[in-house]
């Protein structure tokens, strides 16, 4: 306790005071101090008012709502990317041969099968160049002994309607070059076989005679020198008819290329397919490799997309893709079939394709898609029906059920699928939140119904083929 204390200053000696003016003061001090803090103490006190905030605190109101309780789903883990269509092949076929434009048999959008004729070149100047080698053949298959008619027999002779269907016949060009004799069987060699024959008989007889002394021997020496000079005739014309015969190789080849440059001028589809452009018209000119038509075959056709270098590690062959094309209604199911074996450096992505089958051609090369990879199909998540969200000012909020009393809670959503929206982070498993944010207000939910059971399905429908359409996403199921 605090003491207070009045000093007065000493009267002076001598000096005469009333008795009433040397009492104490502090008593009266004590009693005013004590009094004051009784009045204030009794001016703060709650009792006076606590009767109505008591009344105020029983006046939450009460209302009956659907709620959800929010519980892991199955969320299939996606990505979405961009791409475009591109044909499985494109070929800008080119001439293989010079020559002017005879016909042209095919036009944009026909469809053609492999070997079809698609452009006719004037083929006057081959046909002479057919008949040239093969006359020089000819010659030098006559030189080893062997006539002309076999060689129209084994394929020699080429008809220009043979060539201009497209068929001469392999087994023929094969016939051509297997037509071979051996030289000893020439004519020529056979000749001066007998030639050296002969002188050996002569010389047999020479050495006979000479034993019984019946020629001289200057007269012998000559009988030997002619048969080593039949000898090496013989000789020289194995080498020779070995000559001509690989002279009639060459000729042969030769032939070979005269017909395969007459057949050259008949330009054919590499593929099955559609014509996608025609680049030339009878009458004009091309030169080797000049592109006259293009042939593209779209079934199967390709989706290539891009993934971010983020998510390259995660891309696999076989993973599912629902594609979407500008216009259409319903996206379409794929799978990863071929992934590129490193980033662009310029992009920094890695690029996919996947297979879609197209039998009736309806999907064309170069369109514009938008589709989703899914990562990981069996990926989980919360969620909670869209319209349990309420957004206002960039915040997003539910109204959570507590002990029976609803309140507003901050949530982080992800994306939305089908009216329900991925929930990051302010919801826990078993909580339990208004169905419509809309009637949210602080109340008491009367008698609360069981919470509405979910059985979603966030996953395309159909894996089964690359064409299969995606009705939608039918719900959302329960993970155990």
């Amino acid at each position: 306790m605090s003491a207070f204390m009045i000093y007065q200053p000493k009267r002076p000696t001598g000096s005469r005071m009333h008795s009433s003016q040397t009492r104490p003061v502090l008593p009266f001090f004590i009693l005013a101090v004590f009094g004051l803090s009784c009045g204030l103490f009794v001016g703060c006190s709650p009792t006076a008012d606590a009767p109505q905030a008591a009344e105020g605190q029983s006046e939450i109101p009460q209302m009956q709502a659907e709620v959800f309780a929010v519980t892991a789903v199955k969320w299939p883990w996606k990505v979405r990317v961009q791409g475009s269509l591109y044909a499985d092949e494109l070929a800008a076929i080119g001439a293989r041969v010079s020559g002017r434009v005879a016909a042209v048999h095919a036009d944009i959008g026909d469809e053609v099968r492999q070997g079809q004729p698609l452009v006719t070149l004037e083929n006057d100047e081959f046909e002479l160049l057919v008949a040239q080698a093969k006359a020089q053949l000819a010659q030098a298959r006559s030189a080893v002994g062997l006539s002309a008619r076999s060689l129209s027999a084994s394929g020699g002779q080429v008809e220009g309607a043979e060539l201009a269907e497209g068929a001469l016949p392999h087994s023929r060009r094969e016939g051509v070059l297997e037509d071979l004799i051996d030289p000893l069987e020439s004519p020529l060699v056979r000749r001066y076989q007998a030639i050296w024959e002969e002188a050996k008989s002569s010389l047999e007889r020479g050495e006979r005679m000479r034993e019984q002394d019946a020629i001289s021997a200057s007269e012998f020496e000559l009988l030997s020198s002619a048969e080593r000079v039949a000898e090496a005739q013989y000789a020289a014309a194995i080498h020779e008819v070995e000559e001509k015969l690989a002279s009639i190789s060459v000729r042969r080849v030769v032939l070979a290329l005269a017909q395969q440059k007459y057949e050259d001028t008949v330009i054919r589809a590499p593929f099955d397919g559609v014509v996608q452009l025609r680049r030339t018209a009878p009458g004009a000119f091309v030169n080797v490799g000049d592109p006259v038509i293009s042939v593209v075959r779209t079934d199967p056709i390709w989706f290539r997309g891009t993934v971010p270098e983020r998510y390259a590690g995660r891309v696999q062959t076989g993973q599912q893709v629902s594609i979407q094309l500008e216009g259409a209604s319903q996206p379409l199911v794929a799978s990863v079939t071929r992934i590129s074996p490193s980033l662009d450096m310029s992009t920094r992505s890695l690029t996919f394709e996947a297979r879609l089958d197209n039998p009736d051609r309806q999907l064309r090369g170069g369109l514009f898609a938008k589709a989703d990879l899914f990562l990981d199909e069996a990926a989980t998540s919360l969620a909670v029906p869209a319209t349990a969200v309420s957004q206002f000012a960039g915040e997003q909020k539910v109204w959570q059920l507590t002990d029976g009393i609803t309140a507003q809670r901050d949530v982080e959503i992800g994306e939305e699928r089908d009216g329900f929206v991925q929930i990051l982070d302010g919801l826990s498993k078993g909580d339990t939140v208004l169905v419509d944010a809309g009637v949210g207000q602080i109340a008491k939910i009367l008698q609360p119904a069981e919470p509405i059971e979910v059985a979603y399905d966030l996953e395309p429908k159909s894996k089964s083929t690359s064409t299969s359409k995606v009705e939608g996403f039918a719900g959302l199921p329960q993970t155990p």
